[in-house]
């Protein structure tokens, strides 16, 4: 009976902190990506775009096109026909100029686990 009972106190422990832990992981995420970012895009719905265009909403819509941007000739062949994925974002954010050769922006993310943190907070932004 006492195991259960630490068991059953462990488990709601844990279901109690997850959210919390989720949020907070998002938070980090968000400030990462502010700090990375911000200086050419901008997060908000609505928002102004930038040098670069606004992020939100950004997986799941065609790559290169955005009302009320203009890309570069290099982006726009680069990613004609695309959608972005987590998994082309994740191609973008290693390396921008190997997916778009001809592109204006350029960025290089080594690190795996900066670029996921970077992917977390874009694909909360619906």
């Amino acid at each position: 009976m006492k195991s259960n009972l630490i068991a059953g106190s462990l488990v709601a422990a844990a279901l109690c902190t997850t959210p919390a832990l989720a949020a907070d992981d998002l938070a980090a995420a968000k400030e990462l990506t502010v700090r990375q970012c911000s200086q050419c895009h901008t997060f908000e719905k609505g928002e102004k775009h930038g040098q670069g265009p606004n992020l939100f909403g950004l997986i799941g819509r065609p790559a290169a096109a955005v009302d009320g941007f203009v890309f570069s000739d290099g982006i726009k062949e680069a990613l004609q026909g695309k959608t972005w994925t987590v998994e082309l974002l994740d191609q973008w954010l290693t390396d921008t100029l190997a997916v778009a050769p001809k592109a204006q922006m350029v960025y290089f993310q080594d690190e795996a686990r900066v670029r996921a943190k970077l992917i977390r907070y874009l694909e909360s932004l619906k």
